[in-house]
């Protein structure tokens, strides 16, 4: 086995909890999933978005979501088409929150509380 193989094995991607208020209901946020965000998951948003670092857009931000996005049980959200349009049809501070949470990987003093 070579060392990358061996690497990816050792690798634990655990799923981060990504909270969307405007998606709630009476009983609090909705809840969505994110495992951290890899170099395949940059290349791919590179090649569709380019320079996406650099100049991130609400259609690069909705294909993030749309790739990171899971439930608690690791099944996506979004795999449509259908749902890439929907979610481009949400108020921009809606989804470049969401991005921000994907992207973000220090957690809140609340969240490190609650553990």
């Amino acid at each position: 086995m070579g060392l990358a193989k061996e690497l990816r094995s050792r690798r634990k991607l655990a799923a981060r909890e990504v909270l969307v208020p405007e998606w709630g209901d009476d009983s609090g946020a909705f809840k969505l999933y994110c495992r951290s965000i890899t170099c395949y998951d940059m290349d791919m948003l590179q090649k569709k978005h380019p320079n996406f670092l650099s100049n991130t857009t609400i259609g690069a931000m909705v294909d993030l979501i749309c790739m990171k996005a899971e439930d608690e049980g690791g099944n996506k959200l979004f795999g449509s088409a259908e749902d890439r349009i929907d979610l481009m049809g949400e108020e921009t501070t809606v989804i470049s929150e969401i991005a921000n949470q994907m992207f973000a990987e220090i957690e809140t003093i609340e969240a490190l509380e609650g553990k």
